[in-house]
């Protein structure tokens, strides 16, 4: 038997709820739909007056009374983003697609961030009515302080999500401005506002771990306590290459985050979204919870590989019990003949 929630029964606030439009959120996603398409933008719109949950994200806006801490963090990020980029030098720097994937490691070694990849980009990823001329992702990722993070709901975690996105936007301008003064044209996108393409699908490609129950990636070493940013680039990057840790199968026998969800919204199943099945969150049971606690995060806190340490026991375990099955199939198959 689970844990009794704290966190339920949750009954959404009748005032967002007359809010939402007719249209539902999964509706929107693509829940259902057989064929592969680009992304809406749903949530985290910049320009809320544009997108059918712009009255629900404003009211979203106002819930929290931001602590100082909170707002520091905000007012940092807003001076982050209104910095200018470097112009693009006239002279374009030459080096092998090995070499300038490896050249990123520079932003780990200094801390800007904990782990950088590359993906080629694909049309799926871009937000419709988004431009997005660029052949290639990088990807960034930076770690969640995990004793703040595992206070979701609290505005203790809140403040660390704000911060890590900032983090995550300062090292995207950085690598943007890199490349930039090096010949090379390059684009940050940064959360949690909507930029042009979707993180998770290219996170995904360039081999940051597996798609989790909860929606969210799970890494074999930060769990999902980490956030993500993107450049998007013409320079010629190699690819970083996917790897499966078996978190995948992991998920479909663990019930932490789904008996952790207020909401319920975290299924069992995997659905069919935009012509691909994988894990996904009802959008219309999660977002009425997340906006009256601000953000949420739970799913993410509670996940087991988040927990410091435990992804990388966890992938050895999963290693064991895989090369045992595997032993055990062998001599059947041989006892068979």
């Amino acid at each position: 038997m689970p844990n009794k929630n704290p966190h339920r029964p949750f009954t959404p606030d009748p005032e967002f709820t007359s809010l939402l439009p007719k249209n539902w959120g999964n509706s929107v996603n693509g829940l259902g739909e057989t064929r592969v398409r680009r992304p809406d933008v749903v949530w985290w719109a910049s320009d809320t007056e544009q997108v059918p949950f712009g009255a629900a994200q404003k009211w979203f806006y106002t819930k929290e009374v931001p602590g100082p801490e909170l707002t520091q963090e905000r007012i940092k990020r807003q001076e982050i983003l209104a910095r200018p980029l470097s112009e693009v030098a006239a002279k374009v720097q030459k080096r092998s697609p090995g070499e300038w994937t490896h050249s990123l490691q520079q932003f780990v070694r200094t801390g800007d961030c904990e782990q950088t990849g590359v993906a080629r980009m694909q049309p799926e990823w871009a937000y419709k009515g988004a431009d997005v001329p660029f052949t290639n992702v990088i990807m960034l990722a930076v770690q969640h302080n995990y004793e703040k993070l595992k206070s979701a709901p609290d505005q203790v975690c809140g403040t660390d999500v704000s911060h890590q996105y900032n983090r995550a936007a300062n090292v995207a301008m950085k690598v943007a401005n890199w490349l930039r003064e090096q010949g090379w044209d390059a684009k940050p996108v940064t959360g949690p506002m909507v930029g042009d393409i979707l993180l998770i699908p290219p996170a995904l490609a360039c081999g940051f771990g597996e798609l989790g129950k909860h929606g969210s990636i799970i890494n074999p070493k930060f769990g999902s306590a980490f956030r993500l940013a993107a450049v998007l680039t013409d320079a010629p990057f190699e690819q970083t290459t996917t790897q499966e840790y078996g978190i995948d199968d992991f998920c479909s026998r663990c019930r932490v985050c789904e008996n952790a969800c207020p909401p319920f919204a975290i299924s069992q199943e995997k659905q069919l979204v935009r012509g691909a099945e994988k894990w996904y969150v009802d959008f219309d049971k999660c977002i009425p919870y997340f906006a009256e606690t601000s953000g949420c995060a739970i799913c993410i806190a509670v996940c087991p590989w988040s927990r410091p340490g435990v992804g990388p026991n966890l992938v050895k375990k999963i290693e064991r019990r895989s090369k045992r099955k595997s032993a055990e199939q062998l001599l059947t198959s041989t006892d068979q003949r």
